[in-house]
C-alpha cells in the first residue's frame, strides 16, 4: 500500500507508526478544499493508495481513482440498522439551512446540531434556537457562489437533537469490520486522551460494526456512556479523524493489510 500523508501533529504520529512497521510514505502539502497535492506523487498503482490528512483529500483520491484513497461514508443517521442505538436518534429533526428560519421557532430551546454529511462544515455542538437561526440567516444572506467549498451552504442538511448528558466518550477504529484500536477522549466535561476502554463499550462498538457489515472498509465510530446506557454518537472519516491515544501501529497495520485482499 502506498501512503500519502499531509503533515499534521497526528499524521506525524502515524508516520512514526509506519516507520516501526517498515512501511514507506511520502509527505505532501494540500491545496485547501481542492485537495491538490504538492509535490504531486508518483503513483505506480492507483489501486493501492491510502491518504491521511485533511478531509479535502477525497477530491484528489476521487479524481485519480485511488483505492482505498479516502474512505468516504454514507451519513450514519441514514443507516436504519443503527437508529435504535443513536444518541437521541428518536427525536431527531432534519432541516436544510434554508428551511431553518421558517421551520424552527425561536423559543430559547437548546439543540445539539451537526451536518448529516461527514463534511466537517460545522462541528457538532449545542446551540439555542436563536443562535441556530442567526447562523442560518448569515449564510442565507450570501449568494451561493460566494460561499467557499467546505463551508455551510443553503442546502446543507442538519440534524438537530435534544442535548443529553454524556458521562464518557470513546473513539473506536473499525477496519475490515473489526475494531482494531480505541481511545478514551472525554470524561464528563474533561478532555482526556487515554488508551483505555470499558469491556462493555468495546463489545458495544463491535456489535455496531457487526450489525452493519460493509458500511466502509475502514471508519471511526464514536460511542458514549449516558445515564440511559451506551449510545452511538457518530461515525467519521478515518482519514481525517483525530487519533487521540489509539494504538497507531495496530491501525496502520490493519489499513495496510487492506491492500493485500
Amino acid at each position: 500500500m502506498q501512503w500519502l500523508l499531509q503533515r499534521f501533529e497526528d499524521t506525524q504520529k502515524l508516520a512514526e507508526a509506519l516507520d516501526r512497521l517498515g512501511i514507506s510514505y511520502t509527505w505532501h502539502k494540500v491545496v485547501p478544499f481542492v485537495g491538490e497535492l504538492i509535490p504531486e506523487p508518483v503513483v505506480p498503482d492507483p489501486g493501492s493508495v491510502v491518504m491521511f490528512g485533511s478531509y479535502s483529500l477525497w477530491n484528489n483520491a476521487e479524481a485519480n481513482g485511488y483505492w482505498p484513497g479516502v474512505f468516504k461514508l454514507r451519513p450514519f443517521v441514514q443507516e436504519q440498522v443503527w437508529h435504535p442505538y443513536l444518541l437521541n436518534g428518536a427525536d431527531a429533526l432534519f432541516l436544510t439551512l434554508r428551511d431553518i428560519p421558517t421551520h424552527l421557532a425561536d423559543d430559547g430551546r437548546e439543540w445539539f446540531l451537526r451536518p448529516v454529511d461527514d463534511s466537517k462544515e460545522e462541528p457538532g455542538n449545542v446551540k439555542s434556537t436563536g443562535e441556530i437561526i442567526r447562523m442560518a440567516e448569515r449564510v442565507l444572506a450570501l449568494d451561493e457562489e460566494e460561499i467557499p467549498a467546505g463551508s455551510l451552504r443553503h442546502d446543507t442538511l442538519l440534524m438537530l437533537t435534544t442535548p443529553v448528558r454524556i458521562l464518557r466518550e470513546w473513539r473506536l477504529w473499525a477496519v475490515d469490520d473489526r475494531i482494531v484500536t480505541y481511545s478514551l477522549y472525554k470524561d464528563g466535561s474533561r478532555v482526556i486522551h487515554r488508551y483505555e476502554i470499558d469491556d462493555d463499550v468495546l463489545e458495544f462498538g463491535q456489535r455496531m460494526v457487526d450489525i452493519n457489515p460493509g458500511y466502509s472498509p475502514a471508519y471511526v465510530i464514536d460511542v458514549c456512556r449516558t445515564e440511559e446506557g451506551l449510545k452511538l454518537l457518530e461515525t467519521n472519516c478515518i482519514n481525517a479523524a483525530g487519533f487521540y491515544a489509539s494504538d497507531l501501529v495496530k491501525l496502520a497495520a490493519a489499513i495496510d493489510g487492506l491492500g493485500c485482499g
